[in-house]
């Protein structure tokens, strides 16, 4: 592990985070007077999702290691761009649709919003099979704390703020993956 590792673990983090940032920023925007304890159970629960997947994805990388080892720096463009793709797209969407959303948050759809922000989270664990354990780990635990507190802030920004940061924070997201993705391949092709 060196300062590189840690540079890209945590612009990694931050880059996964965006997406569950921006639905935080939703949740504000719909549930003005959400409870503090409400606030610190959806960043909880974000970044609890986001720490278990890449641990997931890694385990499915390590089982399949050998035969991956050459191809990942390919694998972890791939992911990273078409991931980074999508949420570009989706930011550009949320920007063309300015509806608001004024359903209280529920148990379960906070647990569907956690999964699915967190699926990308899963398909980049996949290209920590080169990683060692305590480096997986520590990528786990950086991007859940990161994942938590980025969700603190978008619940603030969403009740301050509203709409007007969302699509804007999930576009520089997308870019942030694709960005780490084409450092991952241009760092290991030379």
């Amino acid at each position: 592990m060196n300062v590189e590792f840690f540079i890209r673990t945590i612009s990694l983090a931050v880059g996964l985070a965006m997406d569950a940032c921006v639905i935080s920023m939703g949740n504000g925007l719909s549930n003005i007077n959400i409870s503090k304890k409400k606030i610190i159970i959806m960043a909880f629960t974000f970044a609890l999702f986001q720490a278990i997947m890449p641990m997931l994805g890694y385990l499915i990388g390590y089982a399949i290691l050998d035969y991956i080892y050459n191809y990942i720096p390919y694998i972890a463009l791939f992911l990273l761009t078409i991931v980074g793709y999508k949420m570009i797209i989706d930011g550009i969407k949320h920007s063309e649709n300015k509806e608001k959303n004024t359903k209280p948050l529920t148990f379960w759809g906070l647990i569907t919003q956690a999964f699915a922000t967190s699926i990308d989270a899963l398909s980049i664990g996949i290209t920590f099979a080169s990683y060692n354990v305590l480096m997986v780990i520590i990528s786990a635990i950086v991007i859940a704390f990161i994942t938590f507190f980025m969700c603190l802030l978008g619940v603030f920004l969403g009740k301050k703020f509203g709409i007007i940061l969302g699509n804007k924070a999930e576009i520089l997201g997308g870019i942030i993956l694709i960005i780490i993705g084409l450092e991952i391949f241009v760092v290991s092709i030379i």
